[in-house]
């Protein structure tokens, strides 16, 4: 049984106002090429399949076309992720063709996906991403009461709960001659993963992660979420693996080397190979004087999309033009001084992985000239995350 895994297509999006829907396309066409090429049986998506949660019809189009064809070779699992509508991806899973399964509410997170194969089932059991104001009166217990009684508020309780349902339904099932391998697709932040800027704070009560453990009695965990191909430590006998998105969303991307994950489970333990992912156009960085970035320094990134930091003791004339001029697909234009003391170093690192409560104390801190109070910090996180159920429920 040979899967691909892939997630945080992010389909929709932009890289500092740059539509980016052709080369998301360009990497689509790679993916169906590879599942023809490698005779893939399954293909895994972990989440972030859209970049918002209303997204534009273009976008909608794309994933249309792509679930088709994909679905000509092998079998489509997709999850939805925390920039998702879970409700708006899995509307009319119930209609798909057969191999197009949408994993997108809580409810069904213990029904898996079986795929046949001679030495063994393969049980693929979707995880929607897990925000835990919304999933933990969901996946809470019964009291003796009979009311539901939701579960602590946080990514760790609400994802402990969820594999404890999938656990269930593993023990429930007659295994026969043969145990099935298992696979669980997950969108969330894991202890041990390395963090781009790129993606979206997921925080809730100051925490956004889970533990790698929770995920054990999996053969192999295909996470979404972060950004850079990375496997996680993870319990005995379970591989963790994140895919990373198929194409850089920010300058803090530029080193990683985007691809998808082929894992192969027909031995004791899941094989994976990274695939790369086709590079449209590479991201750079450079940095100099304007006439040393005008002449043979800046010869090597005429043709990437760059962040330029011109380092000229005064700013030089028409600046943006002879920049553009010179790096057509220059996307961020900086003049810095050398030596220049740069007071805009705390600005500098509020990306949108950043916790948006963090900010806004500083920003408190800034004005003030104090830091705020432990209430006043209970203040600003309600705030935010009352402000993040209203985007849920639009």
């Amino acid at each position: 049984m040979r899967l691909l895994h892939t997630s945080d297509w992010h389909l929709g999006r932009t890289l500092h106002g740059v539509d980016l829907l052709d080369h998301q396309a360009a990497y689509l066409d790679h993916l169906v090429d590879v599942v023809r090429a490698e005779a893939v049986d399954a293909v895994v998506v972990a989440g972030d399949v859209y970049d918002r949660a209303i997204p534009p019809v273009e976008a909608v189009t794309l994933l249309s076309e792509v679930l088709a064809r994909l679905s000509e070779h092998a079998t489509v699992v997709v999850t939805s992720g925390n920039h998702d509508s879970a409700t708006r991806l899995g509307f009319g899973a119930a209609l798909m063709r057969e191999r197009v399964r949408l994993r997108t509410h809580v409810a069904r997170l213990a029904e898996p996906v079986v795929l046949p194969a001679d030495d063994g089932d393969v049980l693929v059991y979707g995880l929607p991403y897990l925000d835990p104001d919304a999933a933990r009166t969901a996946l809470g217990e019964d009291g003796p009461d009979g009311v539901r009684v939701p579960l602590a508020r946080s990514h760790q309780a609400v994802t402990t709960a969820a594999m404890a349902r999938v656990r269930a339904d593993l023990a429930g099932r007659d295994g026969g001659a043969a145990r099935p391998r298992v696979v669980v697709a997950a969108h969330a932040f894991v202890v041990g993963g390395q963090a781009s800027e790129s993606e979206r704070d997921i925080r809730v009560g100051g925490v956004d992660h889970v533990t790698a453990d929770v995920f054990a009695g999996a053969d192999y965990v295909a996470l979404g979420h972060l950004h850079g191909p990375q496997s996680v430590p993870g319990p005995e006998g379970t591989v963790l693996r994140y895919s990373g998105s198929p194409l850089a969303y920010s300058f803090s991307e530029l080193r990683q080397r985007k691809s998808s994950v082929l894992v192969d489970l027909g031995g004791p333990e899941p094989v994976t190979e990274l695939v790369p992912a086709p590079v449209p156009r590479r991201l750079a960085e450079v940095t100099g004087t304007l006439d040393d970035l005008l002449g043979a320094a800046g010869e090597p990134h005429t043709d990437a999309w760059v962040r330029v930091t011109v380092t000229d003791p005064a700013r030089p004339a028409d600046l943006f033009r002879r920049v553009r001029e010179r790096f057509p697909h220059a996307l961020v234009v900086h003049h810095r001084p050398d030596g220049a003391e740069r007071t805009t170093a705390r600005a500098a690192v509020v990306t949108s992985a950043a916790d948006p409560v963090e900010v806004a104390a500083d920003f408190v801190a800034h004005v003030t000239g104090a830091a705020p109070t432990e209430a006043e910090v209970h203040v600003l996180r309600r705030a935010y995350e009352q402000v993040l159920a209203g985007e849920r429920s639009a």
